[in-house]
Parts: C-alpha cells; sequence; structure tokens
C-alpha cells in the first residue's frame, strides 16, 4: 500500500502527508473508499427522487461526523498549546470541507435548484473533487498532528528514565538504590507499554524490528542493571564490577536513544551502519537487472551488471575467508562464482552482439539462453551460501546447548580461582567470536530487511555479553563467598543462553523464508516482565517445570500448535492481509504459538511468569478484537450480525476466564503446574473459537465490499442513518474520560465517517 491511502482511488487525491502508522491508514482508508464513491457517480443517470434524497442524505452525514471529529480535534488542540495553531488550522479546513459537500449534495428539486444558479454534485463535479480532496487531506493533518502526542509522550517517558537512570548510576547505599529502582521499574513498565504499541502500529518493518531489538536489549539489561549495580555497591572498590556495571548502563542509553530515532524518524549516520547490502539483496537485485535486459535491450548497460557481479563476488570473501569455512566449502563457492562469472560473460557477448544488429529489435533465443543460465548460476551460489551459514549455525548452537563453558566459569569463580577464569574466559571469547562471525554471514542470507535487522542485534548482543560475562566472573573469583556476585554472574549467563535461544529461532525464520514458508511469524515481546523489575525479587519467583510436567503439557502443547497453525492458514486465504482483523489474529496467533514454543522449552518464554505474563496480553487482544468486530457488526444485516455476536460471545468469555487464570496468584509447584495447563486449555479454546469466527468474518466482509463497489451511481445508494444519529460520546472512547485526549479518540470518531452503509 502506499505511503498514505490518500492516493487511493478515482479521485487522484493526494494529501502531501506521509502516514507511518496503521492505525492512522486504517482510519483513513474507509473515507478514501466512500468519497471515492461519491464523485464518481455517472452524471447522467437518472435522478429519481429515492436517488436525490439518498445523495442528501450522504451530504448532511457527512456535515455531522465532520463536525463531530473535528469536536476531538478542537479538544486536543487545548490541551497541547504547541499544536493548538496548526490543529485549529486543519479543523476548520476539515469543517468547511464537509459543510461544502453537504452543499452539494443537497440536491432535493435539483433542477429547481440549478435553475437558481446553486451548485450541485451534479453540476459542478470539479467542486465536489476540490472539497473531497481538501477533507481527506485536513482529516489526515489532524490524525498526523494528533499522532506527534504518542510520540511525545514516548519522549517525555524516555526523559523521565534516563534521569532515573543517571540517579541509579550515582547511588552509594542500598537504601537509596531500592527506592529509586522501585521508580525507574514503574518509569519503564509506562515505556514498556507506550513503546510496545508504537512496534506495533508501525508500518515499515524495518523500523519495527530495530524497535523490537532495541526493546529487546532494555528487557534483557533492566535485570543486569538490578544485579550489576547491587554488585558494585557491595563490592566498591572492585574493578571488574565497575566495568560490568558501566557496559550495563552504556547499552540501556543506547537502546534507549534507538527507540527515540525510530519514533522520531532521525535520520542518523548509524541507522545507515545498521544495514549494510547483504548477498542475498545484492543478487536479488543482480537478477532484476539481468531479467531486465528482456525488456530493455537498449536501456540498461550490460558492463555495470558485470561491475555488480564483481561486487558479490568480493562480499563473498566473508564465507571464504572464514577460518570456520571447510576447505570443501570453500572450494566450492569459489568454483560457483566462477560459472557465475563465465556465464555473465557470455552474457555480455549475447548483448554485445544484439547492440551491433541493427535488426535486432528483440532479444534473441541465444541471449535468453543466457539469461537464464546467469540468473541460474546466480541461484546456486546463493543456494550454496545459504547452506555454509546455516550448517554453521546449527553446529555452534548443538555444539554450545550444553553450556559447560559458562558452568565452568561458574565454578571457577565460586572457587575463587582467577587463573582458571582467565582459561575458560579465552574459550568464551572464542564462542563468542564464532558466533559473531556466524551471526554476519546469516545477516547475508537472510532473505528480508527485517530478519537482517535481527541478525545484526544478534551479533551485537553476543559481543557485548561476552565480555560481561566474564568481568563478572572476575568479581565472583575475587568475591567469592559473595552471594551477590554468583546471582549477577547467573544473571549474564541467563541473557547468553537466552540469546542463543533466539538465534536457534532466527535460525527456523530464515529457513522459512528460503523455503518459501511465511517468515512473519514473530514473537510477542513483553517489557517489561512481571516479577523481574521489583527492588525485592522474592516477591515472585518464576517456575520451570521439571521433565515430567513438559511432558503432561506438551500434549496440549501439540494441540495447540494445530489450531495456530489452522487459524494462519485460515488467514493467508483472505484478500485484505492488511485487514484489522487479519493483523489482531495473527498477533494472538503469534502469541499462542509462543505458549505452544513454551511447552517444548523453546522460545521466548523461559518460566510460567513468562507464560502467565503472555497469557494475559493474549486475553487483552482478543478482548480488543472483540471489541473491534462488536463494532464492525453493526454494517451487517440483523441475521448475519446475531451470526458474529453470537461467536464473539464465546470469544470474550474465553478471553476473561485466561484473564482471571493469568492473574490468579499461586503458592506452590502443584498449583502453579494447575495454571500453567489452565491457562494452555484457555488459549486452546480462544484459538478454537477464533478458527470458527474468521471464516465467518471472511464472508461477510467480501459481501459488504462487494455491496459497497455496487454503490458507484446514486441509484444503487441505500439509506441507513442509524449509527450516524447516535451522538458519540467522548468518554467511551479511549477510556480517559473526558480529558486526554489522544489519535484513538479521531479514530473512533473517524470510523463514525463511514457514512454510505449497506444492509
Amino acid at each position: 500500500m502506499a505511503s498514505s491511502p490518500c492516493g487511493s482511488g478515482g479521485g487522484n487525491f493526494d494529501c502531501g502527508l506521509e502516514i507511518k502508522t496503521r492505525s492512522v491508514e486504517q482510519t483513513l482508508i474507509p473515507l478514501v473508499s466512500q468519497i471515492t464513491t461519491l464523485i464518481n457517480h455517472k452524471d447522467k443517470v437518472k435522478k429519481t427522487e429515492k436517488t436525490l434524497r439518498a445523495i442528501q442524505k450522504v451530504g448532511q452525514a457527512v456535515s455531522v461526523a465532520v463536525g463531530r471529529f473535528v469536536a476531538v480535534g478542537e479538544a486536543i488542540a487545548l490541551e497541547n498549546e504547541e499544536l493548538k495553531e496548526e490543529m485549529g488550522h486543519a479543523c476548520f479546513e476539515a469543517r468547511r470541507a464537509g459543510t461544502a459537500i453537504a452543499q452539494l449534495t443537497d440536491v432535493c428539486g435539483v433542477e429547481q435548484t440549478e435553475a437558481d444558479g446553486r451548485s450541485t454534485v451534479f453540476s459542478d463535479r470539479t467542486g465536489m473533487v476540490k472539497a473531497a480532496r481538501m477533507l481527506l487531506s485536513s482529516v489526515t493533518k489532524v490524525l498526523v498532528l494528533a499522532d506527534r502526542i504518542v510520540i511525545k509522550q514516548i519522549i517525555s517517558s524516555r526523559n523521565k528514565v534516563l534521569i532515573t537512570l543517571e540517579q541509579l548510576e550515582q547511588v552509594s547505599t542500598f537504601q537509596e538504590f531500592v527506592q529509586i529502582f522501585s521508580q525507574f521499574g514503574n518509569e519503564m513498565v509506562e515505556f514498556a507499554h507506550l513503546t510496545g504499541d508504537r512496534q506495533n502500529d508501525l508500518k515499515d518493518e524495518k523500523k519495527k524490528a530495530r524497535m523490537a531489538a532495541a526493546r529487546a536489549v532494555l528487557e534483557k539489561c533492566t535485570m543486569m542493571l538490578l544485579t550489576a549495580s547491587k554488585t558494585c555497591l557491595r563490592h566498591p572498590d572492585c574493578e571488574s564490577a565497575r566495568i560490568n556495571k558501566d557496559a550495563v548502563f552504556t547499552r540501556m542509553r543506547l537502546a534507549l536513544d534507538q527507540v527515540i530515532e525510530i519514533v522520531t524518524d532521525a535520520r542518523t549516520s548509524g541507522e545507515a551502519k545498521a544495514l549494510p547490502i547483504s548477498i542475498y539483496a545484492g543478487i536479488k537485485d543482480f537478477k532484476g537487472k539481468v531479467e531486465g535486459l528482456r525488456s530493455s535491450l537498449y536501456c540498461v548497460p550490460c558492463e555495470a551488471v558485470a561491475a555488480q557481479l564483481e561486487a558479490l563476488v568480493e562480499q563473498t570473501e566473508d564465507f571464504t575467508d572464514s577460518a570456520y569455512t571447510s576447505h570443501e566449502q570453500r572450494e566450492s563457492i569459489l568454483q560457483l562464482c566462477h560459472i557465475t562469472r563465465q556465464e555473465t560473460q557470455q552474457l555480455i557477448s549475447c548483448w554485445t552482439q544484439a547492440q551491433q544488429s541493427l535488426k535486432a529489435k528483440k532479444v534473441t533465443e541465444e541471449m535468453e539462453l543466457a539469461i537464464l543460465k546467469t540468473c541460474q548460476s546466480v541461484s546456486e551460489l546463493r543456494r550454496e551460501l545459504h547452506k555454509v551459514a546455516v550448517g554453521r549455525a546449527s553446529e555452534l548452537l548443538k555444539l554450545h546447548s550444553d553450556h559447560l563453558v559458562l558452568q565452568a566459569l561458574k565454578v571457577a569463580g565460586g572457587e575463587g580461582n582467577l587463573e582458571a577464569v582467565a582459561e575458560y574466559g579465552r574459550t568464551l571469547t572464542e564462542q563468542r567470536e564464532q558466533l559473531v562471525e556466524t551471526c554476519r554471514l546469516l545477516c547475508h542470507i537472510s532473505g528480508t530487511e527485517p530478519l537482517e535487522i535481527t541478525c545484526i542485534h544478534a551479533e551485537e548482543t553476543f559481543h557485548v555479553i561476552g565480555p560481561q560475562i566474564i568481568s563478572a566472573a572476575q568479581t565472583l573469583a575475587l568475591h567469592p563467598n559473595s552471594k551477590i556476585a554468583k546471582e549477577n554472574l547467573d544473571v549474564f549467563c541467563e541473557a547468553w543462553e537466552s540469546q542463543l535461544c533466539d538465534m536457534s529461532v532466527l535460525l527456523k525464520e530464515i529457513n522459512d523464508v528460503f523455503e518459501g514458508r511465511r517468515g512473519d511469524k514473530r514473537a510477542y515481546l513483553s517489557l517489561p516482565r512481571p516479577g523481574k523489575h521489583s527492588a525485592n525479587l522474592k516477591t515472585a519467583k518464576p517456575t520451570k517445570l521439571d521433565a515430567e510436567e513438559q511432558t503432561t503439557i506438551a500434549k496440549l502443547g501439540l494441540e495447540l500448535r494445530l489450531l495456530t497453525s489452522d487459524v494462519d492458514s485460515e488467514l493467508e486465504h483472505w484478500e485484505e492481509q492488511e485487514h484489522e482483523v487479519v493483523r489482531q489474529s495473527q498477533s494472538m496467533s503469534s502469541m499462542a504459538y509462543s505458549m505452544y514454543l513454551f511447552t517444548r522449552g523453546e522460545g521466548l518464554l523461559k518460566t510460567t511468569l513468562d507464560l502467565f505474563h503472555q497469557a494475559e496480553v493474549l486475553s487483552e487482544q482478543g478482548l480488543r478484537l472483540s471489541s473491534f468486530l462488536q463494532s464492525f457488526s453493526s454494517q451487517m444485516a440483523d441475521e448475519e450480525r446475531m451470526l458474529v455476536l453470537c461467536e464473539l460471545e464465546k470469544l470474550a468469555a474465553s478471553c476473561q476466564q485466561l484473564q482471571v487464570c493469568a492473574k490468579t496468584p499461586v503458592q506452590g509447584k502443584s498449583a502453579t503446574f494447575q495454571k500453567v495447563d489452565l491457562s494452555i486449555q484457555n488459549t486452546k479454546g480462544i484459538m478454537t473459537v477464533l478458527l470458527s469466527l474468521l471464516p465467518l468474518c471472511s464472508k461477510l466482509i467480501r459481501k459488504c465490499n462487494s455491496e459497497r463497489s455496487s454503490l458507484a451511481s446514486p441509484q444503487h445508494w441505500k439509506e441507513n442513518d442509524q449509527q450516524l444519529s447516535t451522538p458519540v460520546r467522548e468518554d467511551t472512547l479511549n477510556g480517559k474520560g473526558s480529558n486526554g485526549f489522544g489519535v484513538k479518540s479521531l479514530e473512533q470518531h473517524m470510523a463514525n465517517m463511514t457514512f454510505l452503509e449497506s444492509k
């Protein structure tokens, strides 16, 4: 979809504003559709009394809906002085455009009206297009201005976190630290909610991946900050403890800065550096140029194709120069590079002959064959590079799955053996170098830019955490009886293990993309997680299931996996992949999938606390979907609406059951296991209802779209002013009461601007 839906439709509208979030885009799409229908009427339709009444009803509906929408925009302007002038102007333009449309559609007694010299939608189509363009432009500007408030909230939240972070860095007593860290935890929760909503709302998948990476850093570093700071307070003269602590604070500040770069769309050198041209992207571009020779024989300089191939071959040196690449693999890559060069030279020769032939107006059979062979050879090269990178990563993950080096570091530190810590530290450094290089190779063949960003994040994480583990082990070796130093080392080792697990998930996603399967199953990131950010960690202890319990839960997990697979298959059949129902259902399926991975002992959910938090978030998402579909059902006929509402009651009930289950506190291992079992059972129930609901929604949405498309001329418009005649209460829009307006309020009001309803 284009950056702005205002460019859609026969009216050729252009708002001149780049829309960066899905919420604003999805809010505008119905308005664009209806405005387009309105202005694309046939001029010479039979002007029956029913048609004229329908047109006039449309105009009145526009005026009323715009009035309500503008009222919210003006309230926002009053609460935000810096937006007052811009928002006021945009609201004025929107109101004026709505009035103009109402006047042009005031067509009862159209012949008499036109005889009196008054313009109507029939006599002044140019005026109608102008008013529609002004309406779309001004409404879009109001929404974009309201979106600035969300950005402002994120920046303000970040600033509060930075101030508290600086205070934490300067504390000198445990009492002071506990007090400030409690405040820090609350501020991080607020920041987490704001950035999580923003991440899910971003249209740009690269920015979304960068946001996910930054939030993952903050999530893991929050726990590291706690233990590293406590260790420094307990052992203030320990240099390795200070180094360990400083590294955490530095990384958190960088992650906070990256979030602000993303939400403010700042163009920095760091962003450009973050995404070097990968071999996959280079090969894709190379094949595009080669295949483009068919249609532009005399336009594309073939020498440029050869130069690009040489640049690709140079990049493969990351594979061939690696000390960890076997001799056979190196020879295979070099041989494929040589073959690709030969095929490209043959292509250039055929192209040169075609250039010299005055009769050659299209690609010859010889050149067509050369194009096919060149593309085939470079595809073989890509396949070999993929095989090498994925094979290397799989071997490393299997090799380091037992975490022997981490265990040895813990033992050596606990024994106070500095020499052994140094020796195992060198081994861990070698592992780190292998993993960093492997992440770089995976980045080359990952297949999508979001996955490239995830590979870069993994590379940076291994690069940073390795030395932090060693400094934490040195601190423990210097103070072998320190419980805090031991706890600190455990936390950094867990972060390493977690990143290895994340790398395993990443590897699967890369393979999915390579093999043509869906690679967009993203785990829901929750930052921060309950129980991990309290100054007193004894308030909530995460529990891990033993082998017997894991086996019992595994069967339930398999059933849940089958349901998520069925939901994904159903969603793939939807024509509108950007529809709100699809987006919210995909999010729910992704969360349920991460809960399935938990039953296998895999994925990002490591403990029962993680699982319960995920269950709570899933239930909230399900209730949001239920609310959206209830609003959407108002567009349906009575019989259809009853079918949907019946399923929605089941969905809401299942979500509430899961929410109650997730929030109910339990004590003891047996009670925790029962809560896990019930959480998975309730999640299965939600996915079962969702699976029944989706085909019904898909059918009704197609029917609704079909009926809307049949409204191309006024004689087909039908009257339905039930929704428009119902006043919208501002205090029910965003849960904030009569004050505190935000972009969601405007979205709800814009939903009421769907003024061409059909039963």
